[in-house]
């Protein structure tokens, strides 16, 4: 049975940690969300469902992230995507993207950016709680005025956090360069079929904001899973093995047009 291999991998100057498990087309990339890294319970659980399926498999850090260099709150929207594209850019053939929360607007970033550049590699996305826009629609849009005041004269803000770690910082830098890839707008086409798993009860990422893409992908194949009882993280076991679900069915879907 085939194990992970880690790398290293340089992009503009940051380390990028990457683990790389060889195995079946299409592989599958996972995309972490704002603050998580590739060790994660549902990056782990993909790891082991790939490993047991022997499925091309591949995790990473972005810059700021787990294992990769650098200090999170120099991260930006832009750096993260270069990260990811770097990464898929090292994969070959056929690739699913799995994005979870900020994971998944950077996959439908990718994914944007590979159907303008031609690259048809993309089969398919599969997006946990997916938080497009969310430096600007779930941050920015909600923050009280005495909060923005402070980003806009200090250049950060140190924010609570319900989750490990405690506070964190949400820079000016990370604001204003998230309006430079905001997809909510209007219409856009990724060009492959999307997955949408969802939880009713997400206090971070509301199921309204997920249903706000659906309808932006209106010339996609998307389907949309709303888990009634869900919360933003989707990681108890019913969720993992829902996701597995999920992935294995798009799978067999595209292994099923292929041999058309």
């Amino acid at each position: 049975m085939a194990s992970e291999i880690e790398t290293r991998l340089s992009v503009d100057g940051r380390d990028i940690a990457v683990r790389a498990l060889a195995g079946g087309s299409p592989g599958v990339i996972w995309l972490g969300g704002f603050r998580s890294d590739m060790t994660g319970t549902k990056a782990q659980a993909l790891a082991d469902w790939a490993q047991a399926r022997g499925q091309g498999y591949v995790r990473f850090d972005y810059s700021g992230h787990g294992a990769s260099s650098g200090a999170f709150e120099d991260g930006t929207i832009t750096q993260w995507l270069a990260d990811a594209r770097a990464v898929f850019d090292q994969t070959t053939g056929p690739q699913v993207l799995v994005g979870s929360s900020m994971g998944g607007w950077m996959a439908l970033l990718l994914a944007r950016a590979l159907l303008a550049a031609g690259d048809t590699r993309l089969a398919g996305l599969v997006l946990i709680a997916p938080a497009p826009d969310f430096t600007e629609e779930l941050m920015w849009a909600g923050f009280p005025e005495a909060v923005k005041a402070e980003i806009l004269a200090t250049g950060r803000y140190a924010r609570p956090s319900p989750y490990d770690g405690g506070p964190f910082v949400i820079t000016r830098a990370l604001i204003e360069d998230g309006r430079q890839h905001l997809l909510l707008g209007a219409p856009f086409q990724v060009g492959c079929p999307v997955r949408i798993l969802q939880g009713a009860q997400d206090a971070d990422v509301p199921w309204q904001h997920a249903m706000r893409l659906v309808t932006c992908l209106a010339e996609d194949d998307v389907v949309f899973t709303l888990v009634k009882d869900g919360d933003h993280r989707l990681s108890r076991p019913a969720d993992i093995e829902r996701l597995i679900g999920l992935l294995d069915d798009l799978l067999a879907e595209l292994a099923a047009d292929a041999a058309r």
